[in-house]
């Protein structure tokens, strides 16, 4: 099964992508372990601190069995680098047709954000089928999606910035929605607190919703 098809097989069980943001390597893998514990393995590691990519490269060097991307990568040069430490796939806060065709080049999942018919096209045209709807709260949320889902036939969504639990089920629903990314599967508290248990717990919620909203694909 080449990466891709992993992928889509794991979201399709588990349709959320949590985001570490760390500066602690040790941190960072006791938190992916967490998360896998509560049945969520597909990682995605924002470069937001000086850190990020040390942090990343350990999650996939002491975890097994997650796929593990970078998020929050802005430049050719930082694809080229979270790539060659692992990253097994690429989240964009933006479209950037350099970068995109880059990870293209490389056979590298990459989901882009979007969040224009614009910016869409722009993905459609360069070859995305996927793309990162960002942020989707602002963006225009479900009424955005379903919109832009009529004309997209094609295109798939991974919305992330403001989506919780509270609306998780909402999103899902819609069936261009590939998975749901966000950060409220990782509070910065609990994770300062070593209350691990407690991430684990926030992704055990979030598979559960998943499982009622889409039980076909579980």
């Amino acid at each position: 099964m080449d990466i891709i098809q992993d992928l889509e097989s794991r979201l399709a069980a588990a349709p959320v992508v949590p985001l570490i943001g760390a500066s602690d390597t040790g941190v960072a893998v006791e938190t992916a372990r967490a998360l896998d514990a509560g049945g969520l393995s597909v990682i995605e590691v924002v470069l937001r601190t000086d850190e990020a990519v040390d942090c990343m490269e350990a999650i996939v060097k002491e975890t097994s069995g997650c796929i593990v991307g970078a998020g929050t990568v802005l430049t050719v040069a930082q694809a080229e680098e979270v790539i060659a430490r692992g990253a097994e796939f690429v989240v964009c806060p933006g479209l950037v047709d350099e970068v995109a065709e880059y990870c293209l080049s490389r056979s590298v999942p990459l989901y882009a954000g979007t969040m224009t018919a614009g910016e869409v096209q722009r993905a459609y045209a360069l070859g995305l089928r996927t793309v990162k709807f960002f942020p989707a709260s602002l963006a225009g949320g479900v009424p955005m999606l379903k919109a832009l889902s009529s004309v997209f036939r094609d295109m798939r969504f991974m919305p992330t910035g403001g989506v919780s639990a509270a609306n998780l089920a909402e999103f899902l629903a819609l069936p261009s929605v590939i998975a749901c990314g966000g950060s409220w599967l990782t509070p910065a508290s609990e994770i300062a607190a070593g209350n691990f248990e407690a991430i684990t717990q926030l992704a055990r919620e979030a598979v559960a919703i998943g499982q009622q909203t889409r039980p076909s694909e579980t």
